[in-house]
């Protein structure tokens, strides 16, 4: 009978200590994702200000544009967490779209070397940051499910594993796109 007991009190203690250690594996690399979204972030505001001085020799008078590109490149290196952050992206996202409407009025700048270069990077930093924000989702979604599951939503309310927000899209961004000809 003490043997039992033992058996079953040593298994309950591995099946503790190995919960805790997923929930911590998860939670980590929730917080390297959200690293990786942060490095595609930082790398596109970089990049921000050598597209508007393009531009902005070709379209001096569209100070409008540049002036909201500006503005949400700012929001964007001042938001904290996921939510500021998501919400940021998604204004700087909308006045890029602008910027670049207003670029395709001049072909001389659609022709421009550098710029066709800062576009392509812009381009590549996009999809980079939206494999970032899908693999961070994804790992959010494992960790709130394992915090979620019994029996191990009880190591998670133990050890005080709360819930993670996802990087949502903006509600703008999920109507279709117009296309006009």
């Amino acid at each position: 009978m003490g043997i039992l007991l033992l058996v079953v009190v040593v298994a309950i203690v591995i099946w503790l200590i190995s919960a805790y250690n997923r929930l911590v594996v998860l939670r980590n690399r929730i917080e390297n994702a959200w690293s990786q979204i942060d490095v595609q972030l930082k790398r596109r505001t970089d990049l921000i200000p050598n597209l508007v001085e393009t531009v902005k020799g070709y379209a001096a008078h569209e100070k409008e544009v540049f002036l909201k590109v500006t503005e949400a490149r700012s929001a964007l290196m001042s938001a904290k967490g996921v939510k500021e952050q998501g919400d940021a992206n998604n204004m700087l996202t909308g006045a890029l779209k602008t910027l670049f409407a207003v670029a395709e009025n001049y072909p001389e700048l659609k022709a421009n070397q550098n710029f066709m270069q800062l576009q392509e990077e812009l381009s590549g930093t996009e999809s980079k940051i939206a494999y970032a924000r899908q693999f961070y989702n994804d790992t959010v979604l494992k960790y709130d499910n394992m915090r979620e599951k019994f029996p191990s939503n009880i190591v998670a309310n133990m050890f005080g594993f709360k819930e993670r927000e996802y990087f949502a899209v903006d509600e703008g961004d999920r109507e279709p796109v117009q296309v006009k000809f």
